[in-house]
């Protein structure tokens, strides 16, 4: 029996999640964490042999979350959920260390093949995604479309100015030094090309990176 905990801030998601895996052969929901910090204290106890985790965890980013796992337990297997679409985040949960990415719109049959992969220590990629990923390490970092030049963090704050939030306010929501946050502004705007903010939430909105 393989024991899921299941991660989202969001309980309407845990309950569905839990509903299509409650009656899967092999499977038994062991937990659900509605945080980074419920997640972890989880993973701490033993009760678990894979996650489905929410690619925004409450105020948490759910690829540092990713990486929080991985330093602290490098072989759990991680299936990594989201609402945005796979092309646009899948290569970067799939870089960070996830095993698997699914969006919350895939059919129920689609998530069960995706745990079952995942929590066996295989990997789970669409074909479109896949091929994507082939043609993503074949053409290099150069060519990458803007979003795609940043670091994890980069792209978080890049996500954030995207939205409308000032400096100051991203400092506040990532509890980082407003010195700090205006320094990873000028590395993505040198990175991607834009000039100013107005271009960031331009190209966040018609990319769906909100």
């Amino acid at each position: 029996m393989t024991r899921i905990v299941i991660a989202d801030d969001h309980a309407v998601v845990r309950k569905g999640l839990r509903l299509i895996l409650a009656d899967a052969e092999g499977i038994e929901i062991a937990g659900e964490a509605a945080s980074a910090d419920e997640l972890l204290t989880f993973l701490r106890s033993g009760r678990a042999d894979a996650v489905i985790l929410d690619l925004v965890l409450g105020e948490r980013d759910g690829i540092e979350v990713l990486k929080h796992i991985r330093s602290e337990f490098p072989a759990m297997p991680v299936l990594m959920i989201s609402m945005h679409a796979e092309e646009i985040f899948a290569i970067r949960a799939l870089r960070a260390g996830a095993d698997g990415y699914i969006q919350k719109s895939a059919p129920p049959e689609t998530l069960l093949d995706a745990v079952r992969r995942v929590a066996a220590h295989g990997t789970y990629l669409s074909p479109a995604i896949a091929g994507r990923l082939k043609v993503s390490l074949a053409r290099g970092e150069g060519s990458a479309l803007p979003h795609e030049r940043l670091s994890d963090r980069e792209f978080e704050i890049f996500r954030l100015l995207g939205s409308g939030k000032s400096v100051t306010e991203i400092a506040r929501t990532l509890n980082l030094s407003v010195k700090t946050v205006s320094t990873h502004r000028t590395h993505i705007l040198a990175k991607t090309g834009f000039a100013t903010n107005a271009e960031i939430v331009d190209y966040v909105t018609l990319n769906g990176l909100r």
